[in-house]
């Protein structure tokens, strides 16, 4: 086993209250490394960090990325066509990492991780200070492929569960680690401004999440489509945690390298919503 990097912060301190006795309600923010360059995407990583968020799920671009919407799949573009490689996304996390107090996780595919090799991905993982990683294509029942060489360096593998995952919850979560992933509805990720947040919608999934928690006491997250503060209140009551991606990534889509104080303000707001609901 090599020794943790002492600069990895683990996940569970994104949920870690002051009060032992209650966990703190996480705001996770995603933004696509790259976007709309590596330098500014640095910079817009620490300005999450700064406006509330405490954790940092990190896109990594990809040609093909099946799970996301048109808003990702453009922010992945413009990060490909910037010239943004795998090497280059380590590089800018390596570059921050020394300044961040909050953890950062990777989303990625799983082809760039099988051709980099998993062993190589991991271990620069660690180095770089980044302690999760989701891969939405890799079905949960294949996991050891990846869990294997990312717990030989303390990183945390995340499941994604859906609202229809019922027969596998309980698997799923006994053998969950870092935080779980609830998918708030099926499809794409994308910013929903119908998003169903109705009482039957949020009964729905708090008995997910009243069924994760007779297995494990792993957090659990809600995300897709989330991206307004109400919605991400209302998701926040019922869960440990809620993730915006979309409405995120759109604010550097519209505003590039002048983001940063819409992508502050923005954040802060659904920080104070998470919060407070």
């Amino acid at each position: 086993m090599r020794e943790e990097n002492k600069l990895m912060i683990k996940i569970a301190e994104a949920f870690r209250s002051e009060n032992p006795a209650l966990r703190k309600k996480a705001f996770i923010a995603y933004l696509m490394a790259g976007d709309p360059d590596p330098e500014t995407s640095a910079d817009y990583i620490l300005t999450a960090q700064e406006a509330g968020a405490d954790l940092i799920e990190i896109g990594i671009p990809f040609s093909d990325p099946i799970a996301e919407g048109e808003v990702i799949q453009a922010a992945s573009l413009r990060a490909l066509q910037a010239g943004t490689t795998l090497d280059t996304v380590f590089d800018m996390v390596s570059s921050i990492k020394d300044r961040m107090h909050i953890p950062m996780v990777f989303m990625t595919y799983l082809n760039p991780v099988y051709a980099y090799g998993y062993d190589r991905f991991f271990a620069r993982c660690a180095d770089s200070g980044v302690s999760g990683i989701i891969i939405p294509d890799m079905p949960f029942e294949e996991q050891a492929e990846a869990k294997g060489p990312a717990n030989k360096y303390s990183i945390d593998v995340i499941t994604l569960v859906a609202p229809t995952s019922a027969t596998r919850t309980a698997q799923i979560a006994r053998n969950a680690q870092g935080f779980i992933y609830l998918v708030s509805s099926m499809g794409v990720t994308g910013m929903r401004r119908e998003l169903t947040t109705d009482q039957d919608r949020l009964a729905h999934l708090a008995s997910i999440v009243e069924d994760i928690r007779k297995e494990t006491d792993t957090p659990v997250a809600i995300g897709f489509g989330v991206s307004t503060p109400e919605q991400a209140g209302r998701f926040a009551a019922i869960a440990d945690g809620v993730i915006v991606g979309s409405a995120i990534v759109d604010i550097i889509g519209k505003c590039g390298k002048e983001a940063k104080p819409a992508l502050h303000d923005f954040i802060a707001g659904i920080k104070e919503k998470v919060i407070c609901g």
